[in-house]
């Protein structure tokens, strides 16, 4: 979602092409010639991943030391890619750096629909280079939330950036629909017409939903209540 939000708002139409294609991370590689243009996420993963950290961690203002630790690379070679990454996305490095530029001249920043951060003396450039991403996101998810529930859609919680929805069996997959392209239209909304892809994962009962990154905790807790022992 950030991708696609940092895309179109920059106007960047190569980033913009990639995200549409599917793969931002190789369309990086293939774009700043560092993978050719048949490289599959298969036969060049290597450098899909170190190109994955560098498109993710521009949108949260990494920098080098940050992207070396982060890629397992060392740091003149961080800083080679980052001058790629600005190279090859010359149009979205200049919103960018207007971007924070205005913010800290005018001592705020704001969503496309006006949601606004007072600046400070000692605001972070690298949260306000993570601001339009981050805080656009989340009106995507305010939008979808308020257009999902007043439809009948039952949600129970968003998730980061994604919603918990629940339905009777009989109505799931149909809602399930609804809700994607509720959250599509919601992105279109925001990025003034550029599709946000949406992902589904259906668990119907008697199974429930468990994210794997939280089971060993979720395990452990349980066991606790079980036995009745303090945490």
């Amino acid at each position: 979602m950030e991708i696609g939000i940092a895309a179109a708002l920059s106007g960047d139409e190569l980033l913009t092409k990639g995200y549409v294609e599917g793969d931002p991370y190789l369309a990086f590689a293939k774009a700043a010639r560092l993978a050719p243009d048949d490289a599959t996420k298969q036969s060049h993963k290597a450098i899909r991943d170190r190109c994955k950290a560098v498109v993710l961690g521009v949108n949260y203002g990494m920098g080098a030391d940050a992207l070396a630790a982060t890629a397992g690379i060392t740091v003149p070679e961080a800083h080679e890619l980052l001058r790629i990454h600005r190279n090859t996305y010359r149009k979205f490095w200049q919103w960018m750096d207007n971007t924070v530029s205005a913010a800290m001249l005018t001592s705020k920043i704001q969503t496309v629909y006006g949601w606004q951060q007072r600046i400070g003396s000692n605001s972070n450039p690298r949260s306000l280079m993570n601001f339009p991403m981050q805080a656009n996101g989340a009106e995507m998810m305010r939008i979808a939330a308020i257009v999902a529930t007043e439809s009948g859609i039952e949600v129970c919680a968003p998730i980061h950036d994604a919603f918990l929805i629940m339905a009777p069996l009989g109505r799931l997959d149909e809602d399930v629909v609804r809700m994607q392209g509720i959250m599509t239209n919601a992105g279109r909304l925001v990025t003034g017409g550029l599709d946000i892809r949406t992902e589904a994962e259906i668990v119907r009962w008697p199974d429930r939903y468990m994210d794997e990154r939280g089971a060993a905790m979720w395990d452990r807790v349980t066991g606790l209540l079980q036995r009745g022992e303090p945490s």
